[in-house]
Order: structure tokens, then sequence, then C-alpha cells
């Protein structure tokens, strides 16, 4: 009772001084008025005492409970406060102080608004990182070429352990890196395609069946995302690269078909009308296949059409060979006669008619020679081009030198009469002129030695060795000056005798011009033209049967020569005859176009 006392002191509450303490004193009264012995009393109010420790220690141990799951609590709110701060990448939160002080639920209550916005702020955090990867998973789907991707957010991973602000923008740059490949991925395809359709419309294909051919999202009516994938952008640029060979092969075929109907038409002297159908075609011989894009310019029918076409000039051309020959012999003949060279024999040329005529001969070999004949020809010609215009030159000063002599003898040359002026003017240009001759006839002969020496051969004038005829034309010139000297001292001679002879007062003679006629008569060099009009040697052209007179031929009749059929010239590496009829050269390069 002492210690029920004492325990119920120790409490000291009013609660217990009203009610414990009456309850204890009415049960007081009622032992004494039972008689309740002394045992009895002291084991009850023990037992009372015992229940009220059980009382009291149910509660202590949920109080302790309660304490214990508090501290529970705000360990676990620090320890997910400091985990989010961790995972966020933030050291702290604005507005909650590093210590917290007061009771655990006071404590608890100030961490607990901080842990909800950290909470809210990571359910933020990851949605955007879910959107950020979900994004990057499409993208990198997309240029992968996987279709079936799932496109819902959610199945988007995301590691809750790392939702910094560093960890995002990195997702970001990634997310950018993969717009900016996606783009430009878009950007090729697109251009692949623009290119397909390019391609095809001039070859005349369907752009639409080829771009499907390669994936169908591509065509533009299929309504789904372009794949963008490395296979196909392999597969659009293998596409693309067989186009473009497709388009070069065809334009080669027409490239070669547009010369050849050029060439045919050349030949055959096609009207302007008869060509204008395949004009397309020979515009492409000079177009690289960059420059072609008009829609349908290399069609398979274009093609065909420019085969047949080639075809039937072909039959056509080869029943108008003989006039193609006769038509490139002529052309032949005309660069030969132009310059003065050797023209083809007849024989020949006849030879060749007689296997066109009997199909011996392919038409195309036989145009191709004609033509290497040809080009020939004109290569040959470029190079005596500077000999021939000295030699006109030289054939201009002989005439002028003809008509000077010739004006000399005229004894009227000086009277009064209509042109007698023009003529003193012509006559004083005509000395300049035939003053140059000695170094222009030199000048010629080294020219044509050099031309001689590089080309080994002669060089024929008409058939005639141009050499032979500038070295006889210096020799007559030197001995036409011999024999001018000549007549000088002997009129000087006899202009002496008659004088002595004469009597002081008698009439000296008149200057007669007999001389010079007689001398012209006798075959002197005044009336000579160098060539019979075109350099001739003493001889007309190949096949003459005699020499020309003394005034239209150089003559070799002064000082005892020798006749101009008994001479034979040799020159570097070549030996000449010159015969009374005609001129042979005796060498051993052959044909006027020998190399």
């Amino acid at each position: 009772m002492g210690s029920f006392q004492k325990s119920n002191g120790m409490g000291s509450s009013a609660l217990l001084e009203t009610s414990c303490g009456y309850l204890l004193q009415e049960l007081q009264i009622i032992w004494d008025e039972v008689g309740e012995d002394q045992f009895e009393r002291e084991k009850v109010l023990l037992e009372l005492e015992q229940e009220c420790l059980e009382v009291y220690r149910r509660k202590v141990d949920t109080a302790n409970i309660s304490r214990a799951r508090l501290h529970q609590q705000l360990a676990e709110s620090e320890a997910e406060f400091t985990h989010l701060l961790l995972s966020l990448g933030e050291r702290s939160l604005p507005g909650r102080p590093e210590k917290m002080a007061g009771t655990l639920k006071e404590q608890l209550n100030s961490i607990t608004p901080a842990l909800r916005e950290m909470q809210l702020r990571k359910e933020e955090r990851v949605k955007q990182f879910r959107v950020v990867q979900g994004q990057i998973h499409k993208i990198s789907a997309e240029i992968a070429g996987r279709t079936e991707y799932n496109d819902s957010s959610s199945a988007v991973w995301v590691n809750e352990n790392d939702l910094s602000l560093k960890k995002l923008e990195e997702y970001q740059n990634e997310l950018q890196r993969l717009h900016s490949e996606k783009s430009d991925r878009l950007q090729r395809v697109e251009k692949y395609m623009s290119r397909i359709k390019n391609l095809s419309a001039t070859l005349g294909m369907d752009s639409s069946l080829i771009i499907t051919k390669v994936h169908p999202s591509l065509n533009e009516l299929s309504g789904l995302s372009k794949n963008i994938s490395d296979g196909i952008l392999e597969k659009l640029d293998s596409t693309v690269k067989s186009l473009e060979l497709e388009k070069q092969t065809r334009l080669d075929k027409l490239q070669q078909l547009g010369r050849a109907l050029a060439n045919l038409w050349h030949l055959m002297d096609t009207p302007y009308e008869d060509r204008q159908q395949f004009l397309h075609v020979t515009s492409l011989s000079s177009m690289a296949s960059a420059e072609i894009s008009t829609p349908g310019s290399l069609t398979p029918d274009i093609v065909l059409q420019a085969e047949t076409e080639v075809k039937r000039l072909d039959q056509l051309k080869a029943s108008k060979m003989k006039e193609f020959f006769f038509k490139k012999q002529i052309e032949l003949e005309e660069i030969c006669s132009r310059s003065h060279m050797e023209i083809p024999s007849r024989s020949e040329m006849e030879k060749i008619i007689n296997q066109i005529n009997s199909g011996e001969i392919d038409h195309a070999d036989l145009l191709t020679s004609m033509d290497e004949q040809i080009s020939r020809a004109e290569e040959e010609a470029a190079s005596r081009k500077v000999i021939m215009e000295k030699v006109e030159k030289w054939i201009l000063t002989c005439d002028e030198e003809r008509w000077l002599e010739e004006y000399s003898r005229d004894e009227n040359r000086y009277s009064v009469s209509r042109g007698a002026h023009k003529n003193l003017k012509r006559a004083e240009r005509a000395r300049v002129m035939v003053n140059k001759i000695p170094a222009l006839v030199d000048l010629l002969i080294s020219k044509t030695r050099n031309w001689e020496e590089e080309r080994k051969k002669v060089f024929l004038y008409d058939e005639v060795p141009l050499l032979a005829m500038l070295e006889e034309y210096n020799m007559l010139r030197k001995e036409k000056e011999e024999e001018k000297q000549r007549d000088r001292e002997q009129k000087k001679a006899q202009s002496k005798v008659v004088t002595q002879h004469e009597s002081p007062f008698g009439m000296r003679p008149g200057t007669s011009s007999h001389h010079f006629s007689d001398k012209s008569s006798n075959g002197g060099f005044s009336n000579a033209t160098p060539l019979n009009r075109r350099l001739s040697l003493g001889v007309q052209q190949m096949g003459s049967t005699s020499i020309s007179s003394p005034t239209e031929s150089i003559s070799f009749a002064k000082g005892g020569r020798k006749p101009y059929g008994q001479r034979k010239y040799t020159q570097k590496g070549f030996s000449y005859h010159l015969r009374e009829d005609t001129v042979s050269v005796v060498s051993s390069f052959s044909g006027p176009f020998s190399p």
C-alpha cells in the first residue's frame, strides 16, 4: 500500500488525487466494514500496483515504438531527400536549413514539404528524360530502319539514379545531333529521289516504280514515314549510279549515231529538210552527260529511230558509193591542183572503180582510205604553203621582169600618150621587184632543200622538180648578165670604130633597138617566162612531146651548152633526169603524199 501510494505520489497528478485516491479510500472503507485482514489487503494492493505497471509499460512501449517510427521516418525522409538531391544533381534545396532542431514531429513536419517538392521535381525531371530518350530511341530506330518502334514514352527506361541537368543536357545534345543527322539523311533522300525523277524523265522511265522498288515508304502516296537507313541510302545511291550509267550508255550510243548521221549527210549532201527529224540527235555529239536534262531526250525510241536511220542511210550510201568516190577524188585533185602537187594517177582510180563494181572493196574502208589521202594531201599542202607563196611571188616578179624588158625595148616609151605615166610608175616598181629576184630565188632554194631533207622526197611543182627550175633559172640569169656585158662591150667597141671613121661634121647614127629584138628572137631571156606561165623548165607537163618555143620557155642554146634533154641533176638523196619530152624522177620514195 505504501509502495502504491509512493508510486501514486510519484505521479502527483490531480487525476490520481481525485480518482485513484478516492477509489483507494473507498476500497479501504469497504475493507474496514467487511473486516478484511491485512494480508488480503496487501495482496490486492500489490495486484493493483502490478496491473498499473503493466498499463504504464504498455504505454511506454507504444510511445517508444512511435518514437522509433518517427526516427525511422525522419531518417528515411532525410535519406530520400539526400538521394533526390544527388540524383537531381543539386546540393541543397533553397529554404531548407542545413541542421534541423525541435522535436521529431517538428523535424519531420519541417522536412516533409521539401521532400514533397523534391519528389515533384524528380517526377518532372523523369518526364523530361522520358521525352528526350523516347525521341532519341525513335530517331535512332528511323535511322536504323526499324519501323516497328513503339512510340509510347512509358516504354522508355530512365535511370533515376542520375537525373542531373548535365545528364539531361547530354541527352538533349544527342537528340539534337540525331535531329541533324535525320535532317541530313532526309535531304540526301530527297536529292536522290529528285535525281532519280530527273534521270527517269530523261530516259523515259517511270520514276514512281523505281522509287517504290527501292522502298515503299519513299513513295509519296504511301503515307508512311520515309525510311532513311544506311541500307536505303545505299540502294538510292546505287539506283542513281545505275541510271546515270544507263544515261551515259544511251548518250554514247546516240553520239556515235549522231556522228554517223552527220558524216552520211555530208557525204550524200542530204537536204536540210531531211535532216530536221534527227537534228536533236546530232546536237548531242558535243554535249556532256551532265548537260542533258531535257525530258524524253534519251528514250529507247529515239535510239531505235536513230539506228534505223543510220542503217537506211548506210544502204543508200552503198548505192551511191561511186558518186561519193568521185566527189572525194575531185576534192583530192583540187587540193593537189591548188598546191601544184602530183595528182594520183588515173589508172589507180580506175582500178578502185573496178573494185567498187565487183564488190571487192569495203565501202567504209574505201571512204576511210580516201579521207586519209585527203588528210595527207592537206597536210602536205600546208607544209608547202610558205614555199608556194614564195614561188607565186617569184612568178609574178618574173612576169614583171619580162614586161620591163619589153618596155625597155619600146622606142616610144617616153612619148606623150595616154597611159604613159602609168607605165613609167609600173617600170619603177618592176625595177625594185627585179632587183630582189636573186635574194628571193636563194631563199626559195634554201627552203626547198630544207623541205626535201625533212620529207625525204623531191619538191615537185606541176610534176617538175622545183630545185632544178630554180637552179636553171639562176644559170640562165647569169648567162643573160654575161651576154648583156658582152653586148655592152661590143657596142662600145663598135661605137669607137664608127667614131674614128666618121667625119667630124657627120651625123651620129641614132640608137636602135634591133639588137635587142634580134637577141630576143634568138632565144634570149627577155621574152621568156620561167614556168611556161607556170615555171616550166622547157616542158609543158608530164607527157609533153616537144620543148616549148624560146619565147615561152627557158632556152639552153646560149653559150653552146648541151640541150635540156641531156642534163642530169643530183640532189641530196635524189637523182632526176630532165629529158626533152618529159621529166622523170628517180627516187626511193613513191606517191605524192608519202610520209
